[in-house]
């Protein structure tokens, strides 16, 4: 898969191409992704993604964006997956977000990118003020395909919805929306080393964004090991300024140091929680453990 950061002059090679910010890769996503990559196929072209960094809502209201639920990393590795062939970042700063919708077809559609159909949502909007719609996008001359909404339960599949189920602790409805258990993934880097201290040693995994707004104590798998997780801020220990996630693998002694690795959250075990020392802190990890060993049972 290759993936630009810029858009090239003159590519004449045809595109199918799905437009959309893609946090989460959910069912819908996943759905307009295969239609993609079948389409491309059909039609004997390049299948292609455009997707936009920052998120437009952290462009235009950074205090009230919605906390991501992937990094851009992550995003790549699901477009892969996917079997997308190219991808295009579009970095979304004033000048892009100025451009009206007769533009932004013009001059990024057709001159920049030579789509030739195009993918997305019913709902989508897009050019200066949200203007344009599927209706300008059919009307300019593009194969257009625009897929309905995908429901869950009567309901529909968003990130949104996502996000409410991390909130609340369901991760088995978080993992039924996005047709995978929900993950971050990141690089382990050293840390203050409390948790070897404490006898529990952890891979500190660091997070490029604020994550969605769950914390709290779960049973996870990294890289396919059974493990137990803290993501949050360790109120017991002062000075920790953000959101960190720590990992004590169970039954591994291996150095992870430096090495990306994925974490999977499979069950909530409790909220975070303040204690009146490192020994009461210490005596709960311990019972944090045997719940998780008990669940991988």
């Amino acid at each position: 898969m290759q993936v630009f950061r810029h858009f090239q002059a003159n590519y004449r090679a045809p595109l199918a191409l799905a437009i959309g910010n893609f946090d989460g890769l959910h069912l819908g996503h996943q759905a307009l992704l295969t239609r993609l990559v079948n389409e491309a196929k059909l039609q004997n072209v390049t299948s292609a993604v455009l997707t936009f960094e920052p998120h437009p809502r952290e462009f235009f209201t950074p205090e009230s964006a919605p906390a991501r639920l992937c990094s851009m990393r992550e995003k790549l590795e699901h477009f892969a997956a996917a079997n997308v062939e190219r991808v295009h970042i579009c970095r979304f700063d004033k000048r892009f977000a100025s451009l009206s919708s007769q533009d932004f077809m013009r001059m990024i559609l057709r001159d920049a990118l030579n789509a030739q159909t195009i993918l997305v949502g019913e709902d989508f909007r897009f050019g200066a003020k949200r203007a344009g719609s599927i209706v300008d996008i059919r009307q300019a001359g593009f194969t257009l395909i625009s897929l309905p909404q995908v429901n869950l339960a009567g309901t529909r599949v968003s990130s949104t919805r996502v996000r409410s189920a991390l909130a609340t602790g369901d991760l088995a409805q978080a993992a039924q929306l996005l047709g995978r258990p929900y993950s971050i993934s990141g690089k382990v880097v050293h840390g203050a080393k409390r948790g070897r201290q404490l006898g529990f040693p952890t891979a500190n995994v660091h997070m490029r964004h604020e994550r969605p707004p769950m914390t709290g104590v779960y049973a996870v798998k990294l890289d396919g090991m059974n493990a137990v997780a803290n993501l949050g801020v360790r109120p017991t220990i002062a000075g920790v300024p953000k959101v960190s996630l720590e990992v004590h693998v169970l039954d591994y002694q291996a150095d992870l140091y430096h090495k990306h690795v994925h974490v999977e959250f499979l069950l909530k075990i409790r909220d975070e929680m303040k204690f009146d020392g490192l020994d009461a802190l210490k005596a709960q990890i311990a019972a944090d453990v045997t719940v998780a060993r008990e669940f991988f049972m």
